[in-house]
This record gives C-alpha cells, sequence and structure tokens, in this order.
C-alpha cells in the first residue's frame, strides 16, 4: 500500500461494534468483563482504550513498525524512552534539539543518575568516541530545531547496530510522509503528535512506534505503569489529522519552498536555514532519506536583534506569534524567547541559534499571501 493510502486504510478498519467508518470516541474509564479475574482486550483505559488503539495502530503503519504507542504529550514519549535507561548508563544526543528535551535530558537526567553526551551528530567521528561500554542509546532529532540541521540516519543506524545501542529518533518536523526512521534502520520514532499529525492546533499528543517485539513489551510496560496515555478524545482527532497528512504535507512543503527562496533575496536577510538549498550542508542525505524538504525554516535578518525580531513579528498579520509548528495556520517564534528560552545564552550560540533568529512553521494558506505577510513585516 501506498503512503497517501495508509493515511486512509493502514491498519484502519470500521468499528466492529456499528461498522462505523471513524472509530467511535471510547469516552469510558472501565469496561464489563464476564467474570472477576477474566483478562479481555479492554478492561482499563489507562491500559487500553479503542479509540487510542485505532491511533495507535494508524501510527505504527504509517511509520512501518509492528506497534504504536500514545501518550499525553510528545515529551511523556519521550520520558517513556528515558525509562528504558538505567541510572549510570550513557546516551548519546544530537546537540541542537528542541529545548523541552534538553531540558528534560539535562534535568530529570541529571535526577535519575543518566549521562547525557550532546555531541555534534554531523560529525559522525565525534558520536563514535563517545561510545563506551556504560552507552546505552543514540537519540537523534532531524530536522533539527530550530538550525534545521539534516542528520544521517542510515549512518547512525549503522554505528548504533556495531555497538548495540537502541537508535531513537525524534521525527517530528519531518512527519512519516517526508522520512520514516524505522525503514532506515532506527529503533524507536517519536513523534510530538501535535504537530503535524494532529495538524490542526487542537490537540497534545505524542506517539512512539517500533518495530522489536520485546522492545514494544518494554514500552507497553512503561505506558501502563506511568500512566501518562493519550486521552480518546485526542486519539480520536489526532486519527482524523492522519487522513489528511498527506495533503496537508504537500501544501506545507511546496509554500515553505516559496517562502524559502523568497526570503533567501530579500535585501534585510542574511541568513535562511533550510535543507531544499543546494548550499545546505547535509544537503545530499535531505535528498536521500526526506521524500520532500518540509514545512518548517529559520533565518535571520542582517540587524539579527531581539527587538527587531519581536517588532518584525508584531508587524506580521497571516503568521501569528505562538509557540509550537505544524498546523494549517502559518505561525511565527523566536527560539531564543520561546521553544529554547531554557537554554543560556552561551548553550544557544554553540548550537547556531541568535538572539534574533526566527523560526517559522509555514501553514498552507496561499502562498502569495504569505509572502505579501513577510515582505510588508520586513519593510520597516
Amino acid at each position: 500500500m501506498k503512503f497517501n493510502s495508509k493515511t486512509i486504510h493502514g491498519n484502519q478498519n470500521p468499528d466492529k461494534a456499528y461498522a462505523s467508518v471513524m472509530p467511535p470516541i471510547y469516552q469510558t474509564s472501565t469496561y464489563v468483563i464476564p467474570e472477576a479475574g477474566v483478562k479481555k482486550a479492554y478492561g482499563y483505559s489507562r491500559t487500553a482504550n479503542p479509540t487510542r488503539t485505532a491511533f495507535e495502530n494508524a501510527m505504527a503503519s504509517l511509520e512501518s513498525g509492528d506497534a504504536g504507542f500514545a501518550f499525553a504529550s510528545g515529551m511523556a514519549a519521550i520520558d517513556a524512552v528515558m525509562r528504558l535507561i538505567k541510572p549510570k548508563e550513557e546516551v548519546i544526543v544530537s546537540r541542537d534539539l528542541y529545548g523541552g528535551t534538553h531540558r528534560l535530558f539535562n534535568k530529570i537526567g541529571a535526577i535519575n543518575a543518566i549521562t547525557f553526551h550532546f555531541v555534534d551528530m554531523m560529525n559522525l567521528d565525534e558520536v563514535s568516541s563517545k561510545i563506551n561500554e556504560h552507552t546505552k542509546m543514540i537519540w537523534a532529532e532531524t530536522p533539527t530545531n530550530p538550525t534545521m540541521q539534516i542528520l544521517d540516519l542510515q549512518q547512525l543506524a549503522e554505528i548504533a547496530k556495531q555497538h548495540r545501542l537502541l537508535f531513537a529518533v525524534d521525527n517530528t518536523f519531518a512527519s512519516p510522509y517526508l522520512q520514516r526512521p524505522l525503514e532506515l534502520g532506527a529503533d524507536i520514532v517519536m513523534h510530538s503528535a501535535t504537530k503535524y499529525i494532529g495538524g490542526h492546533s487542537d490537540i497534545v499528543a505524542g506517539v512512539l512506534v517500533v518495530r522489536d517485539e520485546e522492545l514494544a513489551n518494554q514500552i507497553k510496560f512503561i505506558q501502563n505503569a506511568t500512566g501518562a496515555i493519550c486521552g480518546p478524545m485526542d486519539s480520536f482527532l489526532a486519527l482524523r489529522g492522519i487522513k489528511t497528512l498527506h495533503v496537508r504535507m504537500q501544501r506545507h512543503c511546496e509554500n515553505t519552498a516559496q517562502i524559502a527562496h523568497f526570503l533567501a533575496n530579500h535585501k534585510k536577510v542574511s541568513k535562511v536555514l533550510w535543507p531544499g538549498f543546494n548550499n545546505h550542508p547535509n544537503h545530499e542525505v535531505a535528498k536521500s532519506q526526506m521524500h520532500d524538504f518540509g514545512g518548517m525554516l529559520s533565518f535571520e535578518t542582517k540587524d539579527d536583534s531581539l527587538v527587531y525580531s519581536k517588532v518584525l513579528l508584531k508587524r506580521l498579520t497571516y503568521f501569528v506569534t505562538a509557540e509550537s509548528l505544524g498546523g494549517v495556520e502559518s505561525l511565527a517564534g523566536i527560539p531564543a524567547l520561546m521553544t529554547h528560552a531554557g537554554m543560556s545564552g552561551e548553550q544557544r550560540q554553540s548550537i547556531g541559534i541568535s538572539e534574533g533568529m526566527i523560526r517559522l512553521s509555514v501553514g498552507i494558506e496561499d502562498v502569495e499571501d504569505l509572502i505579501q505577510d513577510l515582505a510588508i513585516a520586513l519593510d520597516f
């Protein structure tokens, strides 16, 4: 089955009760069982819920996995992965990643006596140099947030396999429409389903997908034991979002490509970070492992100050200033004040986040309106 058909039909079946095309919202905490001690597929909704199961199965299909797990947020999904790591074990992490992930690893990881090595994962020698007998996992994010670096997933998978390490990939920026890490050798793929999976800025959810049965059983136990599960309403809305993922992503990519070229040719813009440019450091890797170049970009103006960037954002109309990304509407933000505010200025500078950098999540509006919006905002 081709991907566009998977979004509609992959692991998705009419509801067994009344053959409804869309799975109902099973808004229930518990289920009747024939007698005490008899186990059924559904007994308590923390453990399993039919609506959540439908969402999990659909995500497993999209990511070419065998088992999916839906959580209350992307951070809850990442936390579940980190519970696979024991005290005194080590994780190698891409240094340029979402600020919330950085916070979780640095703060909670430290409490749990886990060591995280933040490295430049475009430098494979640097990755290999951090591997020792305590290393358990490689955690990658690509494209990275917000500098849009592209990591070579096949190469990283080879390193992980050679050293018998788990390899986990945050695939949020790309979505399974653009790349499927499990097909490239990853063991775990994670999504903040709040973003492109849901696609309408109306849910908060996270997803893990795996292929290995033993790993699936471990995550299933963690999900049930800790209870940070995706509720039935959010699962239903995420399923609705999946149905249009392919058409939304196509428009996101088309709009972003035009906006990237517009900004690159604007006299007040000094840098545009977008993997579709031929001069992007890993453009060829992006071409080989991604179906297109995505709906995200970051840019810097020649002024590149917080004051200038804040004024610019206030002048925008269609690009609204907001956290998050991946919705049908266009969003703009300043990483130094928003997604990566928890990092020190020195930490941000070390990974290429300038004070005035602006990150755009390009929506599916008419691209001419979006370009005009940016042109007017930059004209001061």
